[in-house]
């Protein structure tokens, strides 16, 4: 018999298999690492993080990679290029970031932060909400990203 699994590992294991990927320990390990994430990590700070597991640089991409083609992470680019991942959010009220919140950079320190109590409205201005082209100057907002200096750097 093998060794009992905490639940959050039952839980983990049940959002992978329910997104029709095999249940592998680089994935796992992945999928453990996005849940405890504060926010977003890029590659290189999940390879980091679980490099005393053994796993390649090239491994823990195609996990997130796969991740996020299975909807199960999110991948976002904060302005910089770099490739951020973070745990979807689920819309039953589970567990996990991404989705459609707003994030915020410190532009002292670097730091990337969830604004997941934030909400955030845009209004359009009172008269013409066409531009000169003739079409809507903003017809979705798809992600909405703050920047400033964090508490830290003030």
């Amino acid at each position: 018999m093998g060794t009992p699994q905490p639940p959050e590992t039952d839980a983990i294991r049940a959002l992978v298999r329910g997104a029709g990927l095999r249940c592998t320990a680089a994935r796992l390990a992945v999928m453990q690492h996005m849940v405890a994430a504060a926010g977003p990590q890029t590659h290189a700070e999940v390879s980091q993080a679980l490099d005393h597991r053994g796993f390649d640089r090239a491994t823990i991409y195609r996990n997130l990679t796969e991740l996020t083609e299975a909807r199960l992470v999110t991948r976002v680019d904060l302005g910089d290029h770099v490739w951020r991942f973070e745990l979807r959010r689920h819309d039953d009220g589970g567990a996990g970031h991404g989705g459609d919140h707003p994030h915020f950079v410190c532009t002292t320190c670097g730091e990337v932060s969830c604004l997941d109590g934030v909400d955030v409205a845009i209004t359009p201005r009172p008269g013409p909400r066409k531009s000169r082209a003739g079409k809507r100057s903003v017809p979705a907002v798809t992600e909405v990203l703050l920047k400033g200096t964090c508490e830290n750097c003030e």
